[in-house]
């Protein structure tokens, strides 16, 4: 258009890519390193991306907004049984079981002394609901009441529904039935995380606008839970499919979903969300297909990934202006004859290399 060759090359000494090529890149490795210092483990950029523009995030209950090690705090006996007798068969049945609850009653049974050598036949575990088996010939299932009522069919003896309906609701419930009767009761505390309230708050601030928690405890025990930390919903009884279709529904509707365990009931949901996120002491298989593990030391860490993924976020935003903005004056100088050809490249490459120094250093200050 000029018909000036040293205005056209200071032109072709200038183009957009060199800079968003590396910058953009670098920004996001730059970016899970600085998660990494902060123990958590990012599989990719992009899912840093999903965690920037999230506004739902589900959780789970055991092992994530409560504490990962649960304690057994009371044996409630039912049909003349002893306390004891109850939980060396619970015992007997749960070390079959990887699960934080079910090491509490293992633990329990090991801190009484209590012999719980195998006295069972084979183990069958039912993802979800529970453990069965055979004890001297009758059926033995352990498990959720969903399991142990709704699906085995168990029932509670009439003179001992007094006692089962006064059963402490603070605890988590593991039921033992023998014969198709409620034998026991395992009452497990699972005490909240002291963060978690304070967790759910600072996420808000962040621009999360919708916390669930969902679990598979009775509506009565998950709803003093959902009442302390302060979750805008609850799902009590639920199971592994019902938790995944959950997080399918609110991304159908338009929502980006994190969604955070620690067990294998777990791993749908994590498949299903737009992150899933698993607790680094949880379940094996939970952490594979998760997208993100965070330690189980604090929930804050969530805060702090959030924060890294926003910071991330406008980062690369400003990259871009910065790019295309500097680069266009370059041009436009170049074109004009105020920029010498050697000026426009030592400029355009001068300012790649600054960019991508800066795109190394740390988003938290």
């Amino acid at each position: 258009m000029t018909g000036n060759l040293t205005r056209a090359i200071s032109i072709l000494m200038v183009d957009y890519s060199c800079a968003l090529k590396l910058s953009m890149p670098l920004a996001a490795l730059s970016a899970m390193r600085e998660c990494g210092s902060h123990h958590i483990t990012v599989k990719g950029g992009k899912f840093l991306e999903a965690v920037a523009r999230a506004d739902t995030v589900v959780f789970d209950k055991t092992g994530t907004l409560t504490h990962a090690t649960p304690t057994v705090a009371r044996v409630v006996a039912f049909g003349g049984r002893k306390e004891q007798e109850v939980l060396r068969v619970a015992a007997c049945l749960e070390e079959h079981y990887p699960h934080s609850m079910a090491n509490a009653v293992v633990n329990a049974a090991k801190e009484q002394g209590i012999l719980h050598a195998e006295m069972h036949s084979e183990v069958e575990y039912v993802v979800a609901h529970g453990i069965s088996s055979r004890i001297d010939g009758e059926k033995v299932v352990i498990g959720s009441r969903h399991f142990v009522f709704e699906d085995e069919g168990c029932v509670v003896s009439p003179e001992e529904q007094a006692a089962f309906a006064s059963l402490p609701e603070e605890f988590s419930h593991l039921y033992l039935a023998v014969g198709g009767v409620l034998a026991g009761v395992v009452c497990v505390a699972d005490p909240l995380r002291e963060e978690a309230s304070a967790v759910l708050n600072s996420l808000r601030k962040l621009g999360v606008s919708k916390t669930v928690m969902m679990t598979g405890d009775n509506e009565k025990t998950a709803a003093v839970i959902a009442a302390q930390v302060g979750v805008d919903e609850y799902y009590a009884e639920v199971l592994p499919e019902d938790k995944a279709r959950f997080v399918e529904a609110e991304r159908a509707a338009g929502r980006t979903v994190i969604m955070i365990g620690d067990g294998i009931n777990d791993s749908p949901a994590l498949s299903a969300a737009d992150v899933g996120i698993a607790i680094s002491d949880g379940a094996a298989i939970a952490r594979e297909i998760a997208d993100v593990t965070i330690a189980a030391d604090n929930l804050f860490e969530l805060v702090l990934l959030r924060m890294i993924a926003q910071g991330l976020q406008r980062r690369t935003a400003g990259n871009y202006r910065f790019v295309i903005g500097f680069n266009s004056a370059l041009i436009l100088l170049g074109a004009a004859g105020v920029l010498p050809p050697a000026t426009s490249a030592l400029l355009h490459n001068a300012s790649t290399l600054a960019i991508s120094l800066r795109n190394m250093t740390d988003l938290l200050e």
